[in-house]
């Protein structure tokens, strides 16, 4: 099994920044992932990184944010910058297992952008 904490989610004002963190417990974790929802809106992919450290951006995200794990302490992050009002959205982070292709979820962290 495998268990997902985000942190780091909060209030900022707009061109602010913020570091979420997800804490993964348990291995064999391929794809590290984070998704966002915004009210209203369906749950999208906001940029993601594999085992190797391949890294897959949304358009809208990309330049600003930074997806980075850190395999030794089972931790991924995505470091957001230049933030918008529009990047306003519950973030969830999500790990693919790596011999089943199972995915698993965090229940997600709070990110505000106020214009």
């Amino acid at each position: 099994q495998v268990q997902l904490v985000e942190s780091g989610g909060g209030l900022v004002q707009a061109g602010g920044s913020l570091r979420l963190s997800c804490a993964a417990s348990g291995r064999s974790i391929n794809t590290m992932n984070w998704y966002r929802q915004a009210p209203g809106k369906q749950r999208a992919l906001v940029a993601g990184i594999t085992s190797r450290g391949s890294t897959n951006y949304a358009d809208s995200v990309r330049g600003r944010f930074t997806i980075s794990r850190d395999y030794a302490k089972n931790t991924g992050y995505l470091e957001m910058n230049s933030l918008k009002p529009e990047d306003t959205a519950v973030y969830y982070c999500n790990a693919v297992r790596q011999y089943d292709n199972r995915d698993f979820w965090g229940r997600g962290t709070q990110v505000t952008v106020s214009s």
